[in-house]
């Protein structure tokens, strides 16, 4: 079974952002002077949780991106358009001109394109902000695995396509890393995450299960109660980051939460608590999974094999450098709020990931064979 790596609300208050956040960026001492903060992108999911924090904040931030996904988004930030790709249209020409404290950038997955905006950046902007993967180091993973860990390759380091199934993802963001530091060396902030979950996921990956378990009954839950698991609520990593820019942090870090192990068992129960509490969990064993033709579930991994270490990525550097984390329990809850203003709205937001009602159906008649008693 193979790993998946890739599939505020805005107009909500930032001071109510900013109080749910595990770093309460609301009670810390406000900044001694705005930063200007440039976001390559900043239209999808982790972009405008931070950009509402640093607004809330104080801080001055410009947008640059296309001008395609969600372009009402933040109507009094300044925008600039432009393609990531400087052989494209008029490529980063809106950059030329400008001057920044920090530049964060969400929308890079070619070293190309990364390596020309932190060059043309360089002499405009103090600290280049990539927010990379967990994905970018080498598989197998290593259990308990540090920043120092191998990183992917690729035998083509100028190929400019995701490949099957994502297989150069990884790669790409490792390369990706080391052309922002060729561009800007000892300026650069290395951010990689693992499952960034919470409102405003348009992947559905975390998603699927407070929304699954809400909608009760016998639900297919894969592997064990003791596997660990790693999520990092989207409002925790963005304020995160904001902190980062305020205190001008370089370095290379693991943005994966929370500060203690998280057991799966853990998080099921909080879906469970969130949703329907008459819905019961089948734990469906990954040995038994593996066989089923290749069927997936969301945001879990097997806890051994290949994927061992896939949850198990420490933090301390990151949390050293202030990054906190809420309960797990508040993120499905919020999730699943979210979710039923997406559905009432229908913003076309509530794509969920994960195995269809059919297939979950045969998959548990499946089981249940499987586990009579023979003889």
């Amino acid at each position: 079974m193979t790993v998946s790596r890739r599939e505020f609300i805005q107009g909500s208050a930032a001071a109510t952002a900013l109080a749910a956040t595990g770093l309460d960026l609301s009670a810390a001492p406000a900044p001694a002077a705005p930063k200007k903060i440039l976001i390559l992108g900043g239209t999808g999911f982790l972009g405008p949780a931070t950009i509402e924090i640093a607004q809330a904040r104080g801080h001055q931030v410009t947008m640059f991106n296309r001008g395609k996904t969600r372009p009402d988004l933040f109507p009094g930030v300044t925008k600039l358009h432009g393609d990531r790709d400087p052989k494209k249209g008029e490529g980063l020409k809106a950059l030329e001109g400008g001057r920044w404290d920090a530049v964060i950038d969400n929308s890079g997955y070619f070293p190309r394109m990364v390596g020309a905006s932190a060059a043309l950046v360089a002499p405009r902007a103090k600290q280049y902000l990539y927010i990379s993967s967990i994905s970018a180091y080498k598989e197998p993973n290593p259990e308990n695995g540090t920043e120092d860990a191998a990183l992917a390759t690729l035998a083509d380091p100028t190929v400019e396509d995701m490949g099957k199934e994502y297989a150069n993802y990884g790669a790409l963001k490792a390369l990706c890393e080391q052309a922002a530091q060729t561009a800007m060396p000892g300026r650069t902030t290395i951010i990689r995450p693992g499952y960034i979950v919470g409102p405003d996921d348009p992947s559905g990956r975390f998603t699927y299960w407070p929304v699954r378990f809400d909608k009760g009954g016998e639900i297919a839950v894969p592997g064990a109660p003791t596997d660990p698991v790693e999520i990092m609520d989207v409002r925790d990593l963005a304020a995160w980051l904001v902190h980062l820019v305020e205190q001008g942090t370089t370095g290379v870090f693991n943005a994966c939460g929370p500060d203690k192990r998280l057991a799966w068992g853990s998080l099921v129960e909080a879906c469970q608590k969130a949703g329907n509490p008459d819905a019961k969990p089948v734990w469906i064993p990954a040995e038994f999974l593996a066989k089923q033709g290749g069927l997936e579930f969301p945001i879990w991994a097997p806890y051994g094999g290949e994927t061992k270490g896939f949850h198990t990525w420490r933090n301390d550097r990151a949390v050293k450098a202030g990054l906190k984390f809420r309960p797990a329990e508040q993120t499905v809850k919020d999730t699943l709020a979210w979710f039923k203003t997406q559905e009432k709205a229908e913003k076309g937001r509530t794509k969920l990931a994960g195995p269809s009602a059919d297939q979950e159906t045969k998959l548990l008649a499946a089981w249940r064979e499987a586990s009579k008693p023979k003889g």
